[in-house]
């Protein structure tokens, strides 16, 4: 007789899920642990390079980097954990006792689903809340050459504008609206192309109408060869904050509701959003994707085992998991580079190798 209850009996369900969950962590520590030791071979020379850094910047960088790949790799960790645990179930032939039972499919691998989509969800708070701010912090923390951490909150660093004939170049760039503060700022006035003055000042705030307080400034005049210190000066009565601030936005920096609210800012100054946007619904998608891995490596839980066909299903479960990074990676850089409308960008693979998984579980198993 078959069952009609979307899932099986909650013993088995708990018992499929304690495994799923077990051997997901186990994968995903196995996986951060190794890489976190590759990233600091790599790294910890530009760390310490800095006077007065020790073991304790080591350790910061560390755990400044653990967020970010335990973001990156946890769908990885979900898919190996289900290919593991479901071959491992098909081993010990208990799906076959599952199916016997009148158990389908679907209702054996529906546990997994479900675990996987609070896993998702877990995931995605655990990106806006801790990985975004690790990134900023990383972000600033780099752009200093690994010196003292800076304490601003919205940091923008190495920011590049284009003032009429003028460029300016912006070491760090801090706060929002009226609050704005700059740093390390160098100008360079041109006139028809040429270069007549360049403009230094240690730091910069918004004066309103009036353009910008410039404080320590330095002033060298080309033609003459001459440097001049100005003390405080004024410049750019023309040049608004949101010139700084959404000059460069990196949207690994952001949370979702921040993120659209920069968007919203970009698209009323009248500036191309659709990289952001691809962005922004990325940060559904992509955590979203872990719901996917226990479907594209259900191939893995059925079969006979002693066929010898067991670890051929793995691999193909294994292949179609990789292969869907793969296509949302694509995807993702077609929607950089505006190829691709933004919401399909990010949610194209998802729903592609959602019908693919779909498609091989009805036509191989139910």
């Amino acid at each position: 007789m078959i069952n009609l209850h979307f899932f099986p009996s909650r013993r088995i369900a708990f018992y499929m899920v304690r495994l799923f969950l077990s051997r997901s962590l186990a994968v995903l520590v196995a996986l951060v642990g190794i890489l976190v030791v590759l990233d600091l071979l790599g790294n910890s020379g530009e760390v310490l390079a800095h006077p007065g850094n020790g073991d304790a910047e080591l350790w910061l960088y560390a755990g400044l980097r653990v967020p970010q790949l335990i973001a990156r790799f946890l769908p990885f960790a979900v898919l190996l954990g289900t290919l593991i645990t479901l071959a491992g179930l098909n081993q010990h032939s208990e799906i076959i006792s599952m199916k016997a039972a009148g158990i389908s499919a679907h209702q054996i691998i529906a546990p997994l689903l479900l675990a996987a989509a609070i896993v998702s969800l877990l995931h995605f708070a655990f990106i806006e809340r801790v990985v975004t701010r690790a990134n900023a912090t990383l972000s600033a923390w780099s752009a200093v050459d690994y010196g003292p951490v800076p304490d601003e909150t919205d940091i923008r660093n190495n920011i590049r504008i284009v003032h009429g004939d003028d460029l300016i170049f912006v070491s760090r760039v801090s706060g929002r609206g009226s609050d704005v503060r700059l740093a390390g700022i160098e100008i360079f006035e041109r006139d028809g192309g040429t270069l007549q003055r360049i403009l230094k000042a240690r730091s910069g705030r918004y004066a309103g109408a009036q353009g910008w307080t410039l404080e320590g400034a330095t002033l060298f005049d080309v033609d003459s060869g001459r440097l001049q210190t100005m003390g405080s000066v004024r410049f750019g009565a023309g040049i608004a904050p949101d010139e700084f601030t959404l000059a460069q936005v990196d949207p690994d920096e952001q949370n979702f509701w921040r993120l659209r609210e920069t968007i919203g800012e970009l698209r009323s100054a009248g500036r191309p959003t659709e990289m952001l946007e691809a962005n922004m619904w990325h940060k559904l998608a992509g955590p979203l994707s872990t719901v996917l891995m226990p479907l594209l490596a259900a191939t893995a839980a059925f079969g006979l085992a002693r066929s010898g066909q067991l670890m051929l299903r793995a691999v193909i479960g294994m292949a179609l998991g990789f292969t869907y990074f793969v296509a949302d990676n694509f995807a993702l850089a077609m929607g950089n580079l505006g190829a691709y409308p933004p919401v399909l960008a990010a949610w194209g693979p998802f729903l592609l190798f959602l019908l693919v998984g779909e498609a091989v579980l009805v036509r191989t198993e139910e």
